[in-house]
């Protein structure tokens, strides 16, 4: 495996030289970028000894002359680990700050990231540290906990940097358990389509693609080939099994699902798309008239999950959403028998942190037996592993 191993300016530095011992024992291609702060306690020569490759500290070589491409590193690896992970490094990673070239590849990385913290006791149990944290596990980032013991300062506590041998076993655990969804394809839509009126406006909706993303992030992390079809979204998928095609309109969407829909196991269908788009957008921008109101000619966009549920095929298993405002159940079910789904995730825009942009979701599953199922209030991360493992159980019927 290709390992991307960040190291921060942490007395705890000088584990993670053990740490790409042993990663390089086990077979694993690895790579390292240090912050600046982390070569003041350890030399580059080490690790680039140890793993036989070169060691990257900054955006530019020492003579300006060579660019060391973030973007490159980030879709090199396979899986990124940042050990030691220090509260300033995880501020920014939390808050997209990419001032250094550690963070920058983190922004640029598609794969599955792990963070082991190293930090002083009361610096580990910051609000600010913690806050910054849960961020980083919404983002889909697995946090390796932290040791107890003696610390640097010379208080005693949480805080220290997990043992190398622990964060290698960490890694690796699930690469010894059958992935419930290995060999599958899974096709995930999310996020909004934007429906043009002129050059310069459209018709939307507040999507903002984090529940299709969090579905896509899970399917591949339990094995699947995934193909996320995201329409203009600013957040994106890392996984390094995850192809992303990304789409602007309801026909776009339609075409891009449809064109692959026949070889997929699985078809979750996230997106919000509009209902309707204008019937002659303009080639110019409209412009305003004083004196006039103004009006658009809308005209009804292609189903696609109406189209998905009349050509699924039955080995597949077709999944679609229900934002509703009121009789939200009786919608739903509804829906379900109209589009042949086998499964239907209803949420409601009137329950308080659920729906459109918010990292949380309440769901209520129903399934095609007309099995009810109700959820309270969880992380999106948490909700799409819900709703991945109600498909495995469906699809393992």
């Amino acid at each position: 495996m290709k390992v991307l191993l960040g190291v921060s300016g942490s007395i705890a530095a000088y584990k993670a030289l053990l740490l790409t011992r042993l990663l390089v024992k086990q077979g694993n291609e690895v790579k390292v970028i240090m912050t600046q702060g982390a070569v003041d306690f350890v030399q580059p020569l080490s690790f680039s000894t140890l793993s036989k490759n070169k060691v990257v500290t900054s955006f530019y070589n020492n003579e300006g002359t060579l660019w060391n491409n973030h973007v490159e590193l980030g879709l090199w690896a396979e899986l990124f680990l940042v050990a030691p992970a220090t509260a300033n490094t995880i501020g920014k990673m939390a808050n997209g700050l990419s001032n250094n070239l550690l963070v920058a590849t983190y922004l640029s990385a598609r794969c599955k990231t792990y963070v082991a913290p190293a930090m002083d006791l009361d610096m580990w149990q910051h609000p600010s540290t913690l806050r910054n944290i849960e961020q980083l596990k919404k983002d889909g980032v697995t946090i390796i906990d932290v040791g107890d013991g003696a610390l640097a300062s010379g208080l005693s506590g949480k805080g220290r940097m997990a043992e190398p041998e622990i964060i290698i076993e960490q890694l690796f655990k699930k690469s010894a358990t059958p992935q419930p969804l290995a060999g599958k394809k899974i096709l995930v839509s999310a996020g909004p389509t934007y429906e043009a009126i002129d050059p310069v406006r459209f018709i939307g909706n507040h999507s903002s693609g984090k529940m299709g993303i969090a579905l896509a992030e899970t399917a591949a992390e339990m094995g699947a080939t995934v193909t996320l079809v995201l329409g203009p979204s600013n957040l994106s998928a890392k996984h390094g099994n995850i192809t992303t095609i990304k789409v602007v309109n309801a026909q776009s969407m339609f075409n891009a699902v449809t064109n692959i829909s026949a070889k997929q196991n699985v078809i979750i269908m996230a997106a919000a798309v509009s209902d309707y788009t204008p019937l002659n957008p303009a080639t110019e921008k409209i412009k305003k008239k004083d004196d006039d109101d103004f009006s658009i000619a809308l005209k009804r966009t292609q189903d696609i999950l109406l189209h998905l549920g009349k050509h699924k095929n039955p080995k597949q298993t077709l999944v679609g959403f229900a934002l509703e405002t009121q009789n939200g159940l009786k919608n739903a079910q509804k829906k379900l028998v109209k589009k042949n789904l086998d499964l239907i995730v209803l949420n409601s825009l009137k329950d308080k942190n659920a729906g459109f942009k918010h990292s949380t979701n309440k769901v209520t599953f129903v399934d095609k037996h007309n099995n009810v199922e109700a959820f309270e209030l969880k992380p999106k991360t948490e909700v799409a592993v819900d709703i991945i493992n109600k498909i495995i159980n469906l699809s393992n019927e």
